[in-house]
């Protein structure tokens, strides 16, 4: 490799261009047009013997995209340790804690659709 070109810079870009996407994928799944896209044509089907769950909301979705959202905030920040230092770090960490509320919030969802289920 010619002199001057940091590999561990180039990771950590590439490392942070990969949770810009998985962020933008969030967004665009919080979007109204796309999440009633994915709940008609997927999230409302019955999964053999489970019938659909909270995703099958349009609650459940945006809390599906906002775990996504926050994933990908936590990987932005994981990128941007490199080149940005305690920043980065501070942005994994409200990531982290972001995602962990996030799939709290759909695990409580989950659990409040299977228990409305009529057995």
């Amino acid at each position: 490799m010619p002199r001057g070109i940091d590999r561990a810079k180039i990771a950590g870009g590439m490392v942070t261009a990969l949770g810009l996407v998985i962020l933008v994928a969030g967004g665009i799944l919080y979007t109204k047009v796309a999440s009633n896209f994915l709940i008609k044509n997927l999230t409302s089907r019955s999964l053999g013997t489970l019938a659909p769950g909270y995703a099958a909301s349009r609650a459940g979705i945006r809390t599906y995209s906002n775990v996504i959202a926050s994933f990908g905030i936590l990987v932005i920040g994981l990128g941007a340790t490199d080149w940005a230092g305690t920043m980065g770090a501070f942005v994994a960490v409200v990531g982290l804690v972001m995602f962990v509320a996030f799939s709290v919030a759909a695990i409580a969802g989950e659990v409040r659709t299977y228990r409305a289920l009529k057995r």
